[in-house]
C-alpha cells in the first residue's frame, strides 16, 4: 500500500495531535487557551484536506462521474466542517470567550457535514457491485433491516443516552430545536449508508482504492460516535474544549481526510 503525500502528511500531523491531546489530560487544564488551540489544530486536517479534495474532483470528471462526485461531496463536507472549527475557535473561544457555543455560526459548518459524507460514500460505492448483490434476498432483507437497527440504535444512544429520553425540550429556540433533529438526523443517515455499503459493496470491491473507502467509511462511523459524545457531555455539562470527544472528532475526520485524499493521486 503506496500513501501519497498529503496522506503521509495527515498521518504525521494526527501523530502531533495525539501527543498534544495527551499532554492536555496529562496537564489536567480544561479550560486554558491551549484547549482552545487544540480545537483549531484537529480542524486544520478536514479544512485543507477537503479543500484539496474539492479541487482533486475535476480530474476524476467531476460531477460528471460517480467518482467525481464522491470526491467533491465529501470533500465539501470535510471543508465545512473544518470551517465550523475556525468559527467555534476564533469568533467564539478566543474573541468572545464562550467555550461551548451552541447552538451559533459554528453549525452552518458542522450541520451539512454528515449529509455531504453520506453523499459522497454514496456515490463511491457506486463504483463497486452494489446493485448486482442487491438481486438476491439476503441483500434485499439486510436494506429493509440495516437502517431499522440503525435508526433504533441512534434514537437509544442520541436520545435515550445523550439527552436522557428528552429529544425536544419545551421552550427552546426554535434554532436549537432544528438543529437537535438535524445533528441525529444526519449522523443516522450516514450511518446507514456507511452500513449498507459494508454489507453490501464492500466485500466485493477490489482495486487500488479499496483501503482509501474503507478508511472513509471508518471515520463516518468513528463520527457518530464522537457526535453521541460530544451531545451527552453537553447536556450534562462535563464537556471541555480537548476532552476525550474531541479525541474521537479527531480521529474520525483525520481518517476521513486521510481516506478521500486517496485519490489525489492515480495510483498505478
Amino acid at each position: 500500500m503506496r500513501l501519497n503525500t498529503p496522506q503521509k502528511l495527515t498521518v504525521i500531523f494526527l501523530i502531533m495531535l495525539l501527543v498534544y491531546w495527551t499532554g492536555l489530560q496529562v496537564s489536567g487544564v480544561k479550560t486554558s487557551p491551549y484547549n482552545y488551540l487544540y480545537s483549531f489544530l484537529f480542524g486544520l486536517p478536514p479544512l485543507i484536506g477537503g479543500l484539496i479534495t474539492i479541487f482533486t474532483a475535476p480530474h476524476w470528471g467531476g460531477f460528471k462521474t460517480n467518482a467525481g462526485k464522491g470526491i467533491f461531496y465529501t470533500g465539501l463536507g470535510l471543508f465545512l466542517w473544518g470551517g465550523g472549527s475556525m468559527v467555534w475557535v476564533f469568533y467564539y473561544n478566543f474573541t468572545l470567550g464562550v467555550p461551548v457555543p451552541y447552538p451559533s455560526l459554528a453549525d452552518l459548518g458542522y450541520a451539512p457535514g454528515s449529509f455531504l459524507y453520506a453523499l459522497g460514500v454514496f456515490y463511491l460505492a457506486k463504483l463497486s457491485e452494489t446493485r448486482l448483490h442487491l438481486v438476491s434476498k439476503r441483500g434485499k432483507l439486510f436494506v429493509a433491516v440495516a437502517p431499522l437497527v440503525v435508526g433504533a440504535l441512534s434514537y437509544y444512544l442520541f436520545v435515550t443516552i445523550a439527552r436522557d429520553g428528552v429529544l425536544i425540550i419545551d421552550g427552546k429556540a426554535p434554532i436549537k430545536i432544528f438543529l437537535d433533529i438535524v445533528y441525529p438526523l444526519g449522523d443516522f443517515i450516514a450511518l446507514t449508508i456507511v452500513v449498507l455499503i459494508s454489507g453490501l459493496s464492500f466485500p466485493y470491491m477490489h482495486g487500488k482504492y479499496k483501503f482509501d473507502i474503507a478508511a472513509t467509511l471508518a471515520g463516518i462511523s468513528l463520527m457518530f460516535i464522537a457526535d453521541v459524545v460530544f451531545s451527552y457531555t453537553t447536556t450534562v455539562g462535563t464537556f471541555y474544549n480537548g476532552n476525550f470527544g474531541d479525541l474521537l472528532f479527531t480521529l474520525s475526520t483525520s481518517l476521513l481526510t486521510f481516506g478521500i485524499l486517496g485519490f489525489y493521486t492515480l495510483k498505478e
